[in-house]
């Protein structure tokens, strides 16, 4: 293999260390450096299609790498964001009794779907220039900006907290494989014509994060989301 093929293999690798050392933040409670390193293998993740793209160094090798990368960076970091969340929750909530030991493990619904997500997309043709259901890098963002935002100040003796987590969990796991188009943030060119959504996502992500910081990415995914079903219904 020529070093121009394997130089987006490498950018992909570099997503993949990154994912790496999310998760190993995520379980020491270091919430804020596991945020920041599934940013980073974002980052890692748009350059080695970008790198692809540029060189014509595609090869079957590279598209499971890549997805094997993003089952790390997406699927089991933000996963063990959420189980950190709840283990320390659940520390502090002694209504739940022994099964606050039993609890933090719903978290691993997200690297399951996030798998199942993973899987399905490698083998459905119709996802060319968009998605149908919610891509894992989004997934992981929301979860990456909600473990920021309550990395000092899980809230203790909270049966809502552990039950809402579990839900969105849950709902979001389901957006994963579901039937649900979402548009790519892919462009043809800057015109405002075609990327209407485009503009008012990332419009919107400048609002957020302004307001709200690293919470405000959150708030972008939901909006992703919200435009995804807009778009869906016209």
């Amino acid at each position: 293999m020529s070093i121009k093929n394997s130089i987006p293999n490498f950018v992909t690798c570099c997503s993949l260390i990154s994912g790496c050392i999310a998760c190993i933040m995520a379980l020491r409670g270091n919430l804020p450096m596991s945020t920041l390193w599934i940013v980073i293998a974002a980052v890692f993740d748009f350059g080695d299609g970008f790198a692809a793209r540029s060189l014509h160094a595609y090869s079957p090798m590279g598209k499971e790498l890549d997805s094997l990368s993003d089952m790390v960076s997406f699927g089991v970091a933000p996963g063990m964001i959420v189980y950190w969340l709840l283990e320390q929750a659940c520390m502090t909530t002694p209504a739940l009794g022994e099964a606050a030991g039993y609890v933090p493990y719903m978290a691993l619904v997200i690297p399951v779907f996030s798998g199942l997500r993973l899987a399905k997309f490698n083998i459905d043709e119709r996802q060319t220039t968009s998605f149908i259901g919610m891509p894992v890098p989004a997934h992981a963002l929301f979860w990456a900006s909600i473990g920021y935002a309550f990395n000092s100040a899980v809230p203790m003796d909270s049966i809502e907290f552990i039950a809402g987590t579990i839900v969105v969990a849950i709902l979001f796991s389901f957006l994963l494989v579901s039937e649900v188009p979402m548009f790519s943030l892919k462009v043809k060119s800057l015109a405002w014509k075609g990327n209407e959504l485009r503009y008012i996502l990332v419009a919107g992500a400048v609002i957020f994060v302004a307001l709200f910081g690293v919470l405000g990415i959150a708030g972008t995914i939901i909006l992703y989301i919200t435009l995804s079903f807009f778009n869906k219904r016209r």
